[in-house]
């Protein structure tokens, strides 16, 4: 009897995070053809349900090419967390990651590889900070920004590299599984996550490259990437004694703490009802202002639409309202009694249901989607 031995996996997986990026599929797929001569690779596109069809067209180029595939996320977004899920789809034991829109330089990759294998390093980097290095086309502006956040990733890194916020790099796999237990896959720089979620000092090279302009389509970042970099180090440096989100979203409750004041002083001092009504029309309107801006940001990787919108609102009110009662039941309770005066008690009841509302808001309103 003849036993058959298949064609052994690729060597390389380069991991490739796509939203709306078709017209550059085509051009990516030809340069890693170009630049992988002799090398086993496969490339793995991760789509987050692109409305231009970029998935469709990753899968029709992977019916004429094996070393195409296209890994299609549904109800799930983030370029840490599909970066993370392309690396663990693939059985490569070298892992890179590099952008969809051409700007990082794919003819590094067979160095960046030759260096693991031959040098023994854990990690590769494609850097725009060391000699040789450019930003390329950047105005003066983003070359400012760039240097600030860099900075700023000292504060959690502790290391001498000089671009850790690259999104270009090279890694072996087992790097990818001592990190895992402590990522955090919030936001864009998942190269910064891993470094910190490691805990043994990693045998790290930078490489110079030039950072190039989009060769088509139009730019991901915006206003919005601040707030998710300001997450991730804040998870890295206080995450092992709070939950990262609970740290917006108690800010976002204190900026409700003024709304929920507000309220009761037009309605109770100002209006001239009961303090039980301005206490519950405070509650109701802080509560619903809360619910609105921690979805815009604290929850922004899940963030609710449409008719999710709605049902989100629905079940945040409802999943609150035990909270709302301790609330409003609590602060009623000191000032009926003369325990404390209105403003103080009024604070005691939001303090109490802030607590309430982020545990059970975190799982029952914001929950992961399924299949994440």
């Amino acid at each position: 009897m003849t036993t058959l031995f298949p064609a052994s996996g690729p060597d390389l997986s380069v991991i490739v995070p796509t939203v709306n990026e078709r017209d550059n599929l085509h051009e990516v797929v030809r340069r890693l053809h170009d630049c992988l001569h002799g090398i086993e690779w496969e490339a793995i596109f991760v789509d987050d349900d692109s409305a231009d069809g970029t998935a469709d067209l990753v899968r029709e180029i992977a019916r004429r090419d094996r070393r195409v595939r296209a890994l299609h996320r549904i109800s799930r977004r983030g370029l840490a967390s599909a970066c993370v899920e392309g690396m663990l789809s693939s059985s490569s034991p070298y892992l890179a990651v590099m952008d969809a829109d051409l700007q990082h330089d794919e003819s590094l990759l067979p160095a960046m590889l030759a260096a693991l294998k031959e040098d023994d390093l854990d990690v590769v980097i494609g850097s725009r900070y060391v000699d040789g290095g450019s930003t390329g086309t950047w105005d003066s502006k983003r070359v400012l920004a760039s240097r600030v956040t860099t900075r700023l990733s000292y504060w959690v890194v502790k290391t001498t590299i000089r671009d850790p916020m690259s999104g270009y790099f090279m890694l072996k796999r087992e790097v990818l599984h001592e990190a895992l237990p402590r990522l955090s896959q919030i936001g864009f720089k998942i190269l910064l996550d891993i470094l910190v979620s490691v805990s043994r000092p990693l045998r790290i090279r930078e490489m110079a490259y030039t950072f190039r302009s989009r060769h088509a389509g139009e730019s991901k970042v915006d206003s919005k990437v601040a707030w998710e970099y300001l997450l991730l180090l804040l998870d890295k440096s206080l995450g092992r004694y709070v939950p990262v989100r609970f740290i917006p979203f108690a800010v976002i409750g204190g900026l409700g703490v003024f709304v929920h004041m507000a309220v009761l002083w037009a309605v109770y001092r100002n209006a001239g009802y009961s303090f039980t009504v301005g206490q519950t029309a405070g509650t109701l309107v802080a509560m619903t202002s809360n619910f609105f801006i921690n979805n815009a940001f604290t929850y922004r990787d899940r963030r609710l639409k449409g008719w999710r919108l709605l049902t989100g609102w629905l079940s945040f009110s409802i999943a609150c309202s035990v909270g709302a009662v301790a609330n409003i039941g609590i602060a009623t309770y000191l000032f009926l009694g003369q325990t404390a005066g209105w403003t103080v008690s009024a604070l005691m009841g939001i303090v109490i249901g802030a607590v309430w509302n982020y545990a059970v808001t975190s799982v029952y309103t914001w929950g992961k989607p399924k299949g994440n």
